[in-house]
Formats: structure tokens, sequence, C-alpha cells
């Protein structure tokens, strides 16, 4: 589903994804520091996966890209629609699987993500306390965003979080595109394309007052690159919020940006 496909609401927001001030919005105390607690590991069960002959790439199409993407809606990757047509979902969701199987990001399945497929990494829940069975984390080191329900993975995302450039925010002044580490919980959804002073977003769901968003928009690239919210695909923007409860589902955004490093 392309953006000329939905049906856009525009609502005008006096907030927008910063780290510098938020014009119309409360000031958000910073979340208490993480501190020890259990960690939890996911392990997927699936059935044997036999990896395609040639390499994978965006364009093309078959049974084997069909397979392909049946193994990554098994391991709770998004490709869009299983039919055998590798399109943007399949790539963002390939990109998904490689970044936490620790592998550069190429959007093709080569040699090591052929071994990926066939063993694959588990994502890693780090230790932190007030941890939720349900609950949304976001990892900047691996750029991809995990969905919780009862302490098993529902979705694994592709993200683009912030880029860490200072960019001109008018009359506030300039500010760094930083999407801030910590622990936070759903506070709102909007429907449709969300107007703020810094562009536009696809069906919100904020998790700091309505200034920080996990949302959909056309362009989510391999890297950081958003304002300071997480950007998702907008096809899993279709659907990311009737998979959480809003206001008061757990978001962890945790890690070094990968602009730090």
């Amino acid at each position: 589903m392309g953006a000329t496909a939905l049906a856009a609401t525009v609502i005008a927001v006096t907030s927008y994804c910063a780290d510098g001030a938020l014009a119309g919005a409360a000031a958000v105390a910073a979340p208490a520091a993480p501190t020890a607690a259990a960690a939890t590991t996911t392990t997927t069960t699936t059935a044997a996966y036999t990896p395609p002959a040639r390499d994978l790439a965006p364009g093309m199409k078959g049974a084997d890209v069909k397979a392909f993407q049946q193994r990554l809606a098994a391991l709770k990757y998004y490709p869009g629609s299983t039919d055998g047509e590798f399109g943007g979902d399949t790539e963002a969701a390939l990109w998904a699987f490689q970044e936490v199987n620790g592998i550069t990001p190429t959007g093709v399945v080569g040699a090591a993500t052929k071994r990926a497929l066939v063993h694959p990494r588990t994502y890693y829940s780090p230790r932190y306390a007030g941890k939720r069975a349900t609950r949304i984390e976001v990892s900047q080191p691996l750029e991809v965003l995990v969905l919780f329900k009862d302490n098993k993975i529902e979705l694994i995302s592709h993200v683009s979080s912030g880029g860490g450039y200072y960019y001109d925010c008018g009359k506030d002044g300039c500010a760094r595109a930083v999407t801030p580490n910590g622990r936070y919980n759903t506070t709102r959804y909007l429907p449709g394309w969300v107007t703020v002073p810094l562009g536009k977003m696809y069906n919100p769901v904020f998790f700091i007052g309505t200034a920080y968003a996990i949302h959909g928009d056309t362009y989510v690239p391999v890297g950081p690159a958003s304002h300071g919210c997480v950007r998702v695909p907008m096809d899993i923007a279709g659907f990311f919020h009737t998979l959480v409860t809003t206001p008061g589902t757990q978001v962890y955004v945790y890690g070094t940006p990968q602009w730090e490093k």
C-alpha cells in the first residue's frame, strides 16, 4: 500500500520530533535511568528452510522469492504480500533481518544472509527496570523496532531514527536530530497524515507527549535520518497502531545511535 493509495487525514499539531524546545507541548521529564533486570530472549521455532540457489535482489520474481518472503514472515519480519515479487516491503524486512543478524543491510540475499536464514540469530532484549511483557523496543544501534506481546515477538521492523545532524527549527533556533533514549509509554494515536512544523507523518503513535512518535514516512532509508521520531515503512504504519494499546504501551529506546559511532 503506497502513499498515494492512503486516505490522507491532515491534522495540525503544534509540536514536533526534535530534541530542542517544543512548541505548544508540555515539557517531558527525563525517564528514570534503566537498572539491571532479567534479560530476555525470544526464540522463534519455524520449519526448515532451504535457501535460494541464486542471490535475490529487489525487482526479482519467482518461487524462491516467495519462499524467502514466507521465511521472513515466519520469523516475524513483515515482507508485505508473499507474492513472489521482491518489492519495497520485502527489502525493508530484509534490512531488519540483516540488522538483527549482524549483516550489513545491503537488501540483497547473498551467501551470509542465506546462512542466517537457515540459522537465524535471536533478537536479544536488553536488561532494564520495569520491563513489561507487552512492549515496544527500539534499538538505535541496529535501527530496528521489536514489538513484544506476552514476552513473545510479534513484529520486527526496520526503522530510521534521529540522524544526529543539526537543522534549522525556525523561531526555536537550531536543534540536533536526536531520538532520546529512555523508557516511555505510548500517549496518543492520530490517524492519517499529520502535519507538524517539520513536515508530515503518517499514523503517528506518540510516545513522548505529542512530540516524538513512531510513524510512517515515504522515506525510511537504511540509516538514521529522521529529526528525532522513529520512522517505519508506510505499510507497517498502516497497521502498527492496531497492534498496540494507546495510551499505555511501554516504549523503550536504547543504545548508541549509529551516527555516534
